[in-house]
């Protein structure tokens, strides 16, 4: 129907989300919050688009698509919907514990040996902040001598960056948290519990978009799980280029469950726990990609 103007468009039935409307609402994420879907997989972000139109309470699609050009607050919801993961605190346990007990302590060892006295952690695609302060429960109960651990958390959703910075929570976002860790980190507030301050000043939350951004701040370890998967096999290997060239030799990447390494960007790590989904980066020349996707000379790191 892509000859078929967007007014004369059905509602939405199920996910069937007509073209003329796809493209539509693609421009205005586009143009008004730099936010490019192109390298999604389609069939997974036309569903969610079609899940928010039928939870707006639009009339049709013409009234939707009409609410979403005046109305910012609208724009960012759609947007908090196409981006965010459901997570919860030490989401797989097993993984916070290698990290735990082996990762973290070796990073810590590695930035000395180098004479560094910070280690940086990248949370990307934070959602409500569950896995980066996770991150910092775990550099809490650790208390690392001699190394300052800076967390660093990411999302592309103002919104949902602001709902993370409350750190407050639902019970069930707590199921994997010991209740004695609980205890001693959360208070309760009616049926929900908040993070205590102290834990929530560890980590930083700022917007990141790993699809346009121009820069990836430089880390040791890159926590970037269930975030892969809803992009294309190009643009994963293009995002992965881009983490080697983040993390210095022996740099950690996690990536989700469902995720793996396949093709070029398997010679820029090397597989350190491969049911947890841990590599360690190696020593090979990275690609410089930029955020359009181009490549020039590689770059020893």
């Amino acid at each position: 129907m892509g000859s078929e103007s967007v007014d004369s468009v059905l509602p939405v039935l199920g996910d069937e989300l007509p073209d003329a409307v796809f493209e539509a609402i693609l421009e205005q994420l586009r143009a008004r919050r730099q936010f490019d879907l192109g390298a999604y997989k389609d069939r997974c972000i036309r569903r969610r688009i079609a899940k928010r139109l039928r939870s707006s309470g639009a009339a049709d699609v013409a009234a939707y698509l009409k609410r979403l050009a005046e109305d910012d607050g609208e724009l960012d919801a759609l947007l908090a919907t196409l981006s965010i993961h459901v997570s919860q605190f030490f989401r797989n346990p097993d993984t916070f514990l290698v990290l735990e007990r082996q990762i973290l302590p070796d990073l810590c060892r590695r930035a000395q040996a180098a004479g560094r006295s910070e280690l940086r952690l990248w949370s990307v695609g934070c959602a409500g902040g569950e896995e980066p302060y996770s991150l910092a429960l775990l550099v809490d109960e650790l208390q690392p001598v001699g190394v300052k651990i800076a967390i660093l958390a990411t999302d592309v959703s103002e919104p949902v960056l602001a709902s993370a910075r409350e750190g407050l929570f639902e019970p069930l976002r707590l199921a994997e948290v010991p209740p004695a860790v609980r205890a001693r980190y959360f208070t309760p507030e009616g049926e929900r519990y908040r993070l205590i301050e102290r834990v929530r000043a560890m980590v930083r939350f700022e917007r990141h978009n790993v699809m346009t951004a121009a820069e990836f701040p430089p880390a040791d370890l890159i926590l970037c799980r269930n975030v892969l998967i809803y992009f294309t096999r190009e643009e994963q290997a293009r995002i992965l280029a881009r983490f080697a060239a983040a993390l210095p030799e022996g740099g950690a990447l996690v990536l989700g469950r469902a995720e793996t390494l396949t093709g070029p960007e398997r010679q820029l790590f090397q597989t350190e726990f491969p049911v947890e989904r841990i590599y360690r980066r190696t020593s090979v020349a990275a690609p410089v990609v930029g955020a359009g996707g181009g490549e020039s000379s590689p770059r020893e790191d």
